[in-house]
């Protein structure tokens, strides 16, 4: 039961960074101090009637408090909290993903990312302050993901595509955001940086770390299949690594439904099949920063 209640309170951090409430707000809808709602995120005992009160004040389920069913996330920040606790217990990761896999790209890629966010920020006027917190919330999140990556290192299988990179060349990461030219020009250098790192990783095979180019059309969906010794789960998401805290552009998912694991996996199965591999792979990878070189040239 004690790590029954440990999810629930893994459920609730993620659904109130998705909310976008202070915890302080939260604790006094609910009549409870702000310590009692941290400890109850931490996994203290629960009532039936805090759950379902907890769950209307936030807008979901309580089946969906409950880790029972389709969890829905239409922010970045909660889903990267509920992921980064799915990846914590994972064994092996199966993703197809755009350009980059978080989870294996540099120091200078957060680095950036944090620059970006910064510059956002400076530009809200009023809402700095607030987008300042996000940003930093966010990218607490990211960076603590990062950490249990490398002390734990689970397996990652990872797919991603030849238009997606060309994108990611052409515009930098944070390719939708409107910055100044100079952090352009730096998101632009950082994102050459991140597929060359991708092809020596495709060249080298480090154990652990396999890499596929998908050469072909473009997959119409993004997601990776979370495997540990006891559970395994599907997460379809539609934001990038890049994108802003409080972006609501899609509507990420993350499900342990057999029929949804079992079709995504066949997906998967069949990109991997067809992907370029090892030094092919990593050949393309160069011939695409060549060819970007050469445009903007």
């Amino acid at each position: 039961m004690a790590m029954q209640f440990t999810e629930i309170g893994q459920q609730l951090r993620a659904y109130r960074l998705e909310s976008g409430l202070r915890a302080e707000e939260i604790a006094a809808r609910l009549g409870v101090s702000r310590a009692a709602l941290y400890r109850y995120e931490k996994g203290e005992v629960i009532k039936l009637d805090t759950i379902k009160r907890l769950a209307e004040l936030l807008k979901i389920s309580p089946l969906s408090l409950l880790g029972i069913g389709v969890e829905y996330y239409n922010r970045p920040i909660g889903y990267a909290e509920q992921i980064r606790q799915v990846e914590e217990t994972a064994d092996q990761v199966l993703q197809l993903t755009g350009a980059v896999a978080y989870l294996t790209t540099s120091d200078a890629y957060d680095s950036t990312l944090s620059a970006v966010f910064d510059e956002i920020a400076e530009q809200a006027g009023a809402e700095r302050l607030a987008m300042r917190s996000q940003s930093e919330q966010l990218m607490g999140i990211l960076l603590a993901r990062k950490r249990m990556y490398t002390s734990g290192r689970p397996g990652i299988i990872a797919m991603v595509s030849v238009p997606a990179v060309q994108r990611l060349l052409e515009s930098g990461i944070a390719g939708g955001v409107p910055v100044s030219e100079r952090l352009r020009r730096i998101c632009r250098d950082v994102a050459v940086t991140e597929v060359e790192n991708i092809a020596t990783l495709m060249e080298t095979e480090p154990m652990g770390l396999q890499f596929g180019l998908i050469a072909g059309a473009e997959p119409s969906t993004s997601f990776k299949i979370l495997r540990s010794r006891v559970k395994v789960s599907l997460a379809v998401n539609p934001f990038r690594p890049d994108t802003q805290p409080n972006a609501q552009t899609g509507v990420a998912m993350i499900t342990g439904a057999d029929e949804a694991i079992a079709a995504h996996q066949r997906v998967a199965e069949a990109n991997w099949r067809d992907a370029l591999k090892g030094p092919t792979g990593a050949a393309r990878l160069r011939q695409l920063i060549a060819t970007s070189a050469a445009a903007a040239g």
